[in-house]
């Protein structure tokens, strides 16, 4: 994003305002806002939430070395040569000694460090399962509501674990590769539930095809209604950018198909349903600290393991200590 002049401001409404006008120093800010849960993240996202909602955002999984910083990286060429401005957040372990990214796959896309129109953040996972950060939907509404007209969300890599970034993105590609097991991936159910395009990425390797052949043979055993969309197979050597045109064209038929069926806007109903509830349960859980600290917890426990109480009826007494 164009740098324009230095942000030296401090209110959440001039950060907001300077992000929209694509400063990327108060885009930053706000994101590190967001990961440190700051006491201003809600005066935070209630400026955000009017401006968010156009992006399209796309979910990039799949296990480690299939090439998903690769494959991301000639996505954002792609998307910019249609003359899209372009978010990345690029999940990375955390360090154990920081807290912060471990491998900052900003190394990785360094061809587009200097285009002023494409802004990629390296966002640490903290300790949070299913491949994301927690703070990750946050920081994809601030990309939203900063003019991104993509939004790209490349998951940590940690296996088959990474189902979460289904109920975060719009359009979810998982990668795979030859010479790597995922031809036994295919097999499981949760593959084929959290993919809607699938990328055979290094195709140019060897059983590349059979690959390709276990994908399509699952895909074909999927029960589908009329109208359902089918996961396209796209074969791809993102190191040349083989196959990446193909593969933005399945995005955007998968786009075309989430507005006509409506499914976009239940997508995005349940995925902030999901948010609201995570975060209600957080205060919850802060509210009940604050009133109680651990000790009444540990009393519950004591009489559950005497037999005094059962479980469902000491979380009952937990849950009206806080309402």
């Amino acid at each position: 994003m164009t740098l324009g002049s230095p942000t030296a401001v401090s209110s959440v409404d001039a950060l907001v305002e300077h992000a929209r006008a694509g400063d990327p120093r108060a885009v930053a800010r706000l994101i590190s806002l967001v990961e440190n849960h700051s006491p201003q993240l809600r005066e935070v996202m209630a400026g955000l939430v009017p401006h968010a909602g156009s992006a399209a955002v796309v979910g990039i999984t799949g296990s480690p070395g299939v090439g998903k910083s690769t494959t991301t990286s000639a996505l954002v060429a792609a998307f910019r040569a249609q003359g899209k401005r372009v978010g990345v957040l690029a999940v990375d372990p955390s360090s154990p000694f920081t807290g912060g990214a471990l491998l900052g796959d900003r190394v990785r896309m360094q061809e587009h460090a200097t285009d002023g129109e494409v802004y990629i953040r390296s966002m640490a996972a903290r300790g949070h399962l299913g491949g994301l950060s927690a703070a990750t939907p946050q920081a994809a509404r601030v990309l939203d509501a900063a003019g991104c007209d993509v939004v790209l969300i490349e998951t940590v890599g940690v296996g088959q674990s990474e189902v979460e970034v289904a109920a975060l993105a719009d359009t979810t590609i998982v990668l795979m590769a030859p010479g790597m097991g995922d031809g036994v991936q295919a097999a499981k159910a949760g593959i084929l539930e959290v993919g809607d395009v699938f990328a055979v990425n290094k195709a140019d390797h060897d059983g590349a095809d059979h690959v390709i052949r276990d994908l399509k043979a699952m895909t074909r055993m999927v029960e589908r209604d009329p109208g359902d969309w089918r996961q396209p197979i796209v074969a791809t050597v993102a190191s040349r950018g083989e196959g990446i045109d193909e593969l933005v064209e399945s995005v955007d038929k998968h786009r075309a198909w989430l507005v006509d069926s409506g499914e976009l806007e239940r997508r995005r109903r349940r995925r902030v349903r999901d948010e609201i509830e995570a975060i209600a349960l957080g205060a919850l859980r802060e509210r009940f600290a604050d009133l109680h600290g651990d000790d009444r917890l540990d009393m519950l426990a004591a009489r559950v393991l005497l037999g005094e109480v059962d479980p469902y009826s000491a979380a009952e007494e937990v849950v009206a200590a806080v309402s």
